[in-house]
Formats: structure tokens, C-alpha cells, sequence
């Protein structure tokens, strides 16, 4: 086969055959073959009279759809001449859309059932209950804070702590060395002067 002949339409029923294979099939509905088969409760003239309707339809839907087109066009213009952005449109629909949701029966409704119920016994009771709790809740905070900070201190004190911390600084001294007498055990590639204040 050659490929010069082939169909290179692959939605055609001739795909991939050569043009000159397919000459004396006819093709049902073509122009000059006119179908056989008619739609069933039809005859032949309600047949022809409804494809005409069909092609003034879609006429008209193409002749509204350069309309509407042209319309949009024009309508554009006149924006663009008023300085109305979309942005500025987009905000404009948001204000119109909150001021009609705010005079909604539903936001209405709701804001006065808040209302209602934030002057309610109930809702006063529950506020004044958690506000009584915040303020112990607070207090205890500050309680335990201040007990933590009096147990380090005391701890500090304590003499286990001072031993500790006696213990740390003659340990520090051996392994730094006396800084007194200038003399330190010092390592050669140490050159700067040793801190003589323990870190704690």
C-alpha cells in the first residue's frame, strides 16, 4: 500500500485503506445519496421539514452568539473608559453581597438569637464561672511559680548544694590549675588566658 494514498483522518471509516479502494462505496447520507433509513414515526417531508428548522436554529444560535460577542465587546469598552477594574467590580460585588446578607431574615434571626442569648441568666452564670477560673487558674500559676523559685533558692542554700558546688570548683583548679601564682597547667596550643569565674 502505498502511504501517499492512505486516509490520515483516524476517525474515518476509510482509515489506513487507499483513497482509490474505497471509490464505489456509497456513504449513507451523503449529498446525492440521500439516506434510506428515516427516523421512525416520520415521514419523509416531516423528515426534510425539520432538518430545515434545525439549520434556521442553529443560524440564529450562531447570528445571537456574534451579538452577544459584539455586546460583551462594547460593554468592556465602557468599563474600560469609567476606570471599573475587575478588581474594583469583584469589590463592589462583595459589599453588595455583605449588605444583602447582612439584611437577610437568616443573619437577622441569628443576631438576634445571639442576642438574646447572651442576655440570658445561663450564658452570665457560664461567663462569670469561666471567669472565676481564669483568675484561681492564674493565681495558682503564680503560686507554684513562686514556690519553684523559693525551692531553688533554698536549694542553692542547702549545704549538699554548697558542698557540690565546692567539689566543682577544686575540680575546676585541678584540671585548669591555680591561676594565683601564675602558674597553670596549660596546654601548648591554648593561648588564651583561662576565665578564673566558675560557670555556676
Amino acid at each position: 500500500m502505498d502511504s501517499a494514498n492512505q486516509d490520515i483522518n483516524l476517525n474515518s471509516p476509510n482509515k489506513g485503506l487507499g483513497s482509490d479502494t474505497m471509490t464505489d462505496v456509497p456513504v449513507e447520507g451523503a449529498a446525492g445519496n440521500p439516506s434510506t433509513t428515516l427516523p421512525p414515526g416520520l415521514s419523509e417531508e416531516e423528515t426534510e421539514e425539520l432538518k430545515t428548522e434545525l439549520n434556521k436554529v442553529e443560524e440564529e444560535i450562531h447570528t445571537l452568539r456574534q451579538v452577544l460577542s459584539a455586546k460583551e465587546k462594547h460593554a468592556y469598552e465602557l468599563k474600560r473608559k469609567l476606570g471599573l477594574t475587575p478588581l474594583n467590580e469583584l469589590k463592589q460585588n462583595l459589599t453588595k453581597g455583605w449588605q444583602d446578607v447582612q439584611t437577610s431574615t437568616a443573619y437577622v434571626s441569628a443576631r438576634e438569637t445571639l442576642e438574646d442569648i447572651s442576655q440570658s441568666e445561663a450564658y452570665k452564670k457560664t461567663q462569670e464561672t469561666l471567669s472565676q477560673a481564669g483568675q484561681k487558674t492564674s493565681a495558682a500559676l503564680s503560686t507554684v511559680g513562686t514556690a519553684i523559685s523559693r525551692k531553688i533558692g533554698d536549694m542553692r542554700n542547702s549545704p549538699t548544694f554548697k558542698s557540690f558546688e565546692d567539689k566543682v570548683g577544686n575540680l575546676k583548679l585541678k584540671v585548669v590549675g591555680g591561676t594565683g601564682n601564675g602558674e597553670g597547667a596549660r596546654s601548648p596550643s591554648e593561648t588564651s588566658p583561662v576565665q578564673d569565674k566558675a560557670p555556676f
